[in-house]
């Protein structure tokens, strides 16, 4: 069994909070629905500007888990253009 995570920075145009937590909650749950990962938001919480996601997969197969990690960056870069990735990483836990 593998367990990968990603974490990604995002960069945002909220001007406040409650715009941050509302970008962020639709990422979320949006991610959560279509790609079936555990996901949080897990650091950077006092910033409107800035945000740091983490989402969590396990699958019986290495590559099968990164690659869907992979298919989340790329769907959240494709379909929130107002949200800039300015980091990611995937590890394997």
């Amino acid at each position: 069994m593998f367990i990968h995570c990603l974490e990604i920075h995002l960069s945002l145009q909220a001007r406040s909070l409650k715009e941050k937590r509302g970008v962020v909650k639709s990422i979320l749950g949006r991610a959560r629905n279509r790609f079936n990962v555990a996901c949080a938001e897990v650091d950077r919480q006092d910033n409107a500007s800035v945000a740091v996601l983490a989402f969590v997969t396990v699958s019986p197969a290495k590559t099968i888990s990164r690659q869907l990690l992979e298919r989340v960056e790329e769907w959240i870069y494709n379909d929130f253009p107002d949200t800039e990735i300015t980091g990611s990483n995937i590890s394997e836990i």
